[in-house]
């Protein structure tokens, strides 16, 4: 498809982002080229389903050059840390929403192994073959409301390298048999490489200083947030609100006085089989 400029329903929403800057911080609004670029570089995402400036310069038929268009994604002073807020006040504002829930969780982005220039890189467990690849890791925050559902926060994670070498040495150790008295303790928290669980509360604490007017319902996520520590500080930070976790079988709750085991709770309790996608066919 033949992309000579923006799309006019794309560029009427940068305006109404840049709009919202203005209105909030006056000093980082939007020139008439980083409008016109951001424009363009949205329309071309949609058209071409990519994130790519070759397709990009491609679809425009020479109007906007592969070097021009990646020049200003370098170079140019683009309020980056501003325009994902913006464009939800702008979302908000659109569609009336001034409740929801907020969902969080975190995602692996796969990277060929020659891309070692990019920032957060490390080396990802693949789910899939049980070895490992090179990627990003990512924490998001998602706003859920009942007419629509969008990305609110994100921001990228990645282990300490003590913490990596030291489970690398503990899981070598483990597997000869060494008692656990032999193998190194693990390394202190460092604070320049913080949790997922760390930063989902910082991805709370934003949204909450940024769309302060919104009402929360609940805050969800799964068992890997399921602590204490995220759990009372993610309820604290948005005025005791409930939050939601998945549990784990080694957890512990509490039935009046006494303690159990989650496995041992639902141990008694026959569960229910669901039919597969092919009995279903066959029925």
């Amino acid at each position: 498809m033949v992309l000579g400029k923006p799309a006019p329903f794309v560029r009427a929403f940068v305006d109404a982002v840049d709009a919202a800057i203005r209105m909030h911080q006056p000093h980082h609004a939007l020139s008439v080229t980083p409008r016109t670029w951001l424009a363009f570089c949205i329309t071309a995402v949609l058209v071409t389903h990519s994130m790519c400036w070759a397709r990009f310069a491609r679809a425009s038929l020479g109007t906007y050059a592969l070097a021009a268009l990646s020049w200003m994604f370098r170079h140019s002073k683009m309020p980056w840390d501003h325009l994902l807020v913006a464009s939800v006040r702008v979302m908000l504002r659109h569609h009336g929403l001034t409740s929801g829930s907020l969902v969080v969780d975190d995602t692996d982005n796969p990277r060929s192994k020659s891309a070692k220039a990019l920032a957060y890189l490390y080396k990802l467990r693949d789910k899939a073959s049980g070895g490992s690849l090179w990627g990003q890791s990512l924490v998001l925050l998602v706003l859920v409301t009942p007419n629509i559902s969008l990305p609110v926060g994100v921001v990228f994670y990645q282990p300490a390298p003590e913490l990596s070498a030291w489970y690398k040495t503990a899981k070598a150790l483990k597997k000869r048999g060494g008692p656990p008295t032999q193998r190194p303790r693990k390394p202190a928290p460092h604070p320049q490489y913080p949790t997922k669980a760390q930063l989902a509360l910082r991805l709370l604490a934003s949204f909450k200083a940024q769309h302060g007017a919104v009402r929360m319902h609940a805050v969800m996520a799964d068992a890997l947030y399921g602590t204490a520590t995220f759990v009372a500080g993610a309820s604290a930070l948005l005025h005791g609100v409930q939050v939601l976790s998945q549990i784990r079988s080694n957890q512990k709750m509490r039935i009046g006085k006494r303690h159990q085991h989650v496995a041992d709770y639902f141990a008694p309790i026959p569960g229910h089989r669901t039919a597969s996608a092919s009995e279903a066919v066959r029925r």
